[in-house]
C-alpha cells in the first residue's frame, strides 16, 4: 500500500504528544540513600528531599558554592624543555619523555589535589523532625517528581490523617519552597534546623534561621562567603524558637522558604538573600507555584515525544528499571522518560548568566565531591551540553560559552609558559577560577585537546542557531584556539605530517617495544581530528565575517599537511595514536579517537564508509560496558553509524539499575533509582549523553542534510511521534511514523528556506514553513 506523506499543507497536531500520561519518577517509600532522592533545581539552587516520614533531610545546593581561589600554577620555564621532549619522542623514548614531563612540564603545586583548586560543595542540610502526637500506622505512602512541572510531592496517611508535602526550587522568586498540609486542621507540628558538616554557623535571627560561613580559598582560609536564610509561614498553630530550630506546633498548614546566595561575582549577596525572601513572602503559595510552573514550562514544553506505552508504567521507578533491563519491550515509554529527564536536568542545573553544569550538575550531598565536582575537558563538560541544542534548549549552551571566554586570558599565559605559542590553551581540567595549566601528572594532565573540544560546543550553538552576532562574539575565542594549534604543530619525521608533540590520548596508555607503557606520544588521533575540525570552522567563520584572510590562507595550507581524520590499523580499527601501539586496556572507558564520528562530522556512515567500518570494529573491541558516560558515548557512536538496534542495546545497558557509589573507572555504569547516571558514583554526563543519543536515533543533521529516523531500533518502529526537536540551521522538526516509515512531518524555521531532507530513504529538497 502506498503511503502519502504530509508536509506543510497537511498540518497535524502533536502538541499533546505524550502529555496524556505523566512524566514522573515515583516511589512507595522514603529514600534510603541520597541517590534515591528527588532532584529539584532552577539553574542556581538545588534541593533533594528524601521524603522521610518522622525525620526528613533536604540537601540544599547552590551552583556557585565553590571553595578554592584563582591561582597561577604555570611553570614559566616549561617551554625550554620542549626541544628535549620532542627529541626523545622522535627517538621512540616515550617513557623517558614522560618522565621529563612529570619533572618539568606539569603544573606547579598539587594541581587539582590541592585546596586552592577548590571543590564544588553541598550548601547545607535542612533537617525537619515531625511530631504526629502519637505512634501510629503509616499507609498509602507515595512520593514523586513531576518532571513536566518541576515539583516533587510526598504523601502518606498516618493515624487517619492524610499528609501532603510539595517541594520546588522556584523559577519565579529564586527560593526553595516546601509546603506541608494535612487533611485535618491542627495536625502540622515539626522542628526545622539547618546545618553544614564544616565552615557553617547556624543561628536564629528574629523569626528566621540563618546559616553563614566562609569556605577555604586554599591560601589564608578566607574564601567564598555565603548566607542562607530559612523562614516558616504557618497557618494556625504557633511558631516558637527552640535552640537553633524553629518549632511549629498545631498548625493547619506550613510553608518553609529558603533563600541563599554566595559572594561569587556578587558582593551584595546578603541583600540578594533578603530581597528574594521578601519578594517570596509577599506572594501566596498558589501564585508562587503557578509562576514557577509557567516559567519552567516555557523551556520544558518545547519538545514532546511518544514511543508508545506498556504495563511497566504502573511500577515504581526502581522496580521499573529492574523490569526494563529484563524486558525492554514491555516499557516503550521509559526511554521517553529518560530523554525528558535529561532535558529536565539541563533546565534545572544551569541558567543564562551563571555557571554551566559541572560533573554533578548542581547537586551534591558532600563537601568533598568526587573529582572535585569540577569541569573535565576531555569529554565530560562537553557531554553535559550535547543534548541542549537538539532538545530545543539552545540558550542553555551560553553559560558554557562564558566559562570558556573566561579561560582565554589565563590560557594565553599557559600557551606561552609551556609552548611559547600564540593563542590560548586549556588542558584536561578546569574550575570556576579559570585554571588552564596542565594537570599534576603527565599520564593524563598534558592532554591539550580540551580547548579545541570546547570550541566544538561553541560552534555547535552557532550552526544550530544561525546567529551571526553570536558568531562574532565567539570568533576571537575560536581564532585564539586555532592560533595555538597552528603555532605548536611540528613536522613528523616518519610521515611528513604536521602533528602535535608532545601529545596524548585522554587518560589512556600503550605499550612500548621495550615493554614499558606510556601515555605521551606524537600526534594522538583526537588532536589531529580536533585541529582539522577547528581549522575548518575558523575558516568558515572568517569567510562569513569577511576577516583574517591571511590566517585563512595559513590554515588552509596547514590543513593539507595534517594527518587524515582516521588511520585504519592492520586490525581494521581506527588507530588511537599515530603509531599502531598495543593498548594497555582494550576496553578503556575513553574512546577519544572516534571524536571525528561524534561530536564532529569527519567520519560519517555514508560519506566515509571505510572509516565508518573501522569505527565499528573499534567499538566492538572496546565493548559495551563502562561508566555510564562511556556507555552513552558508545550509544551516540552507534547512532551515528546508523545502527539503531546496537544503539538501543547501549541504552538498555546504561539503564541497568545500581546502588553502587564507589569510585569506578571501568565496567559497571548504570542509573540510580532516581535516574541519576552512575559512574559510579553519580556523574550527570551519562544522563546528558544518553539524552543526546536518543535524539540522534530519531533525528540527525550533521552530514549536510536532515534525516528522519536514521537509527531507529526495531522496538520503536511500530509507531511514534516527535514534536519540537531542532536541526542545524535553526530548523524545528516534528514528525510521526508507523511501521518504521515517516507518515507526516512539519519543518519550520524563522525564515522560509530550502533544506535537504532524507525521509524514508529518499533524499529531497523541501521548503520550510516560516514560524518559530
Amino acid at each position: 500500500m502506498k503511503r502519502t506523506i504530509g508536509f506543510v499543507a497537511l498540518f497535524f497536531s502533536i502538541t499533546a504528544v505524550a502529555q496524556n500520561r505523566p512524566l514522573q519518577l515515583w516511589f512507595d517509600k522514603p529514600a534510603a540513600q541520597w541517590e534515591e532522592t528527588l532532584p529539584l533545581g532552577n539553574g542556581r539552587l538545588g534541593m533533594t528531599p528524601d521524603g522521610g516520614v518522622q525525620k526528613e533531610k533536604v540537601v540544599l545546593n547552590d551552583i556557585t558554592m565553590w571553595s578554592g581561589s584563582p591561582q597561577d600554577a604555570n611553570n614559566y620555564e616549561a617551554y625550554k624543555q620542549l626541544p628535549q621532549i620532542r627529541s626523545l619522542l622522535s627517538a621512540g623514548k616515550n617513557d623517558e619523555a614522560q618522565k621529563l614531563i612529570d619533572k618539568s612540564f606539569i603544573c606547579l603545586g598539587p594541581g587539582s589535589g590541592g585546596p586552592q583548586w577548590g571543590c564544588f560543595q553541598m550548601l547545607a542540610d535542612l533537617n525537619i523532625n515531625y511530631d504526629y502526637g502519637a505512634e501510629g500506622v503509616q499507609s498509602e505512602y507515595r512520593r514523586w517528581l513531576s518532571i513536566d512541572s518541576a515539583i516533587a510531592t510526598t504523601t502518606f496517611t498516618l493515624n487517619g490523617v492524610r499528609y501532603t508535602r510539595e517541594y520546588f526550587t522556584s523559577f519565579g522568586d529564586d527560593v526553595d519552597l516546601i509546603r506541608i498540609k494535612a487533611s485535618e486542621k491542627g495536625k502540622i507540628s515539626f522542628a526545622v534546623g539547618i546545618s553544614r558538616p564544616e565552615r557553617g554557623e547556624s543561628s536564629v535571627a528574629g523569626h528566621a534561621l540563618q546559616l553563614t560561613g566562609q569556605l577555604n580559598n586554599g591560601t589564608d582560609g578566607k574564601g567564598m562567603q555565603y548566607l542562607t536564610e530559612v523562614r516558616v509561614l504557618n497557618t494556625g498553630g504557633k511558631q516558637t524558637v527552640r535552640g537553633k530550630e524553629l518549632l511549629i506546633e498545631g498548625a493547619d498548614e506550613a510553608l518553609i522558604l529558603v533563600s541563599t546566595a554566595t559572594d561569587f561575582r556578587n558582593t551584595n549577596y546578603r541583600s540578594l538573600v533578603t530581597k528574594n525572601m521578601n519578594a517570596a513572602l509577599k506572594k501566596s503559595y498558589a501564585i508562587q507555584k503557578q509562576t514557577h510552573v509557567n516559567n519552567f514550562r516555557k523551556l520544558f514544553g518545547r519538545v514532546a515525544v511518544d514511543l508508545g506505552t506498556g504495563p511497566a508504567e504502573s511500577l515504581t521507578t526502581d522496580k521499573r528499571l529492574a523490569a526494563y533491563y529484563k524486558q525492554p519491550e514491555a516499557d516503550k515509554s521509559l526511554p521517553v522518560l529518560f530523554l525528558q529527564f535529561g532535558r529536565y536536568l539541563s533546565i534545572s542545573s544551569t541558567r543564562v548568566g551563571l555557571l554551566p553544569p559541572n560533573l554533578q550538575g548542581l547537586w551534591a550531598n558532600q563537601v568533598n565531591t568526587p573529582w572535585n565536582g569540577d569541569y573535565h575537558l576531555d569529554v565530560n563538560v562537553q557531554m553535559n551540553h550535547w543534548p541542549v541544542e537538539m532538545s530545543n534548549l539552545s540558550e542553555l549552551n551560553l553559560p558554557l560559552t562564558e566559562l570558556v571566554r573566561g579561560l582565554v586570558k589565563p590560557g594565553e599565559r599557559t600557551a606561552k609558559a609551556y609552548y611559547n605559542a600564540e593563542g590560548w590553551v586549556a588542558h584536561v581540567i578546569t574550575n570556576v577560577w579559570g585554571f588552564t595549566e596542565p594537570g599534576e601528572s603527565a599520564s593524563w594532565g598534558v592532554t591539550k585537546s580540551g580547548s579545541g573540544w570546547l570550541c566544538n560546543n561553541l560552534w555547535e550553538h552557532y550552526v544550530y542557531s544561525d546567529d551571526v552576532n553570536y558568531l562574532k562574539s565567539i570568533y576571537p575565542i575560536l581564532k585564539g584556539s586555532a592560533l595555538f594549534y597552528k603555532s605548536i604543530l611540528v613536522k613528523d619525521e616518519k610521515t611528513g605530517w604536521l602533528v602535535t608533540s608532545p601529545s596524548s590520548s585522554p587518560e589512556n596508555s600503550f605499550y612500548l617495544p621495550n615493554g614499558n607503557h606510556a601515555s605521551i606520544c606524537v600526534g594522538a588521533t583526537i588532536d589531529n581530528q580536533i585541529i582539522r575540525e577547528l581549522f575548518n570552522n575558523v575558516i568558515e567563520a572568517a569567510v562569513k565575517l569577511k576577516t583574517d584572510k591571511k590566517l585563512v590562507d595559513t590554515l588552509r595550507a596547514q590543513l593539507k599537511q595534517l594527518p587524515p581524520a582516521g588511520i585504519i590499523s592492520p586490525s581494521g580499527r581506527i588507530q588511537e595514536w599515530l603509531e599502531d601501539y598495543k593498548e594497555t586496556d582494550k576496553e578503556h572507558r575513553h574512546i577519544s579517537h572516534l571524536y571525528g564520528l561524534y561530536p564532529a562530522n569527519l567520519i560519517t556512515a555514508n560519506g566515509t564508509p571505510d572509516l565508518a567500518e573501522a569505527a565499528k570494529k573499534t567499538l566492538e573491541v572496546r565493548g559495551d560496558d563502562g561508566p555510564s558516560w562511556a556507555i552513552a558515548y558508545k550509544q551516540l557512536f552507534w547512532a551515528r553509524l546508523l545502527d539503531g538496534n546496537r544503539a538501543f542495546k547501549l541504552l538498555r545497558e546504561l539503564l541497568k539499575p545500581t546502588l553502587r557509589t564507589d569510585i569506578n573507572y571501568g565496567a559497571g555504569g548504570g542509573v540510580y533509582p532516581n535516574l541519576f547516571s552512575a559512574g559510579p558514583p553519580f556523574q550527570i554526563d551519562g544522563n546528558f549523553g544518553a539524552a543526546a543519543a536518543i535524539m540522534e536515533m530519531v533525528l540527525q543533521s550533521h552530514a549536510g542534510h536532515i534525516e528522519l529516523l536514521p537509527a531507529i531500533p526495531d522496538l520503536w518502529k511500530a509507531e511514534g511521534k516527535v514534536k519540537g526537536l531542532k536541526a542545524r540551521g535553526n530548523v524545528t522538526v516534528s514528525f510521526e511514523w508507523k511501521d518504521g516509515k515517516v507518515t507526516k512531518y512539519v519543518i519550520t524555521s524563522p525564515v522560509k528556506k530550502q533544506v535537504k531532507l532524507k525521509v524514508n530513504g529518499e533524499m529531497k529538497t523541501v521548503w520550510t514553513t516560516a514560524g518559530k
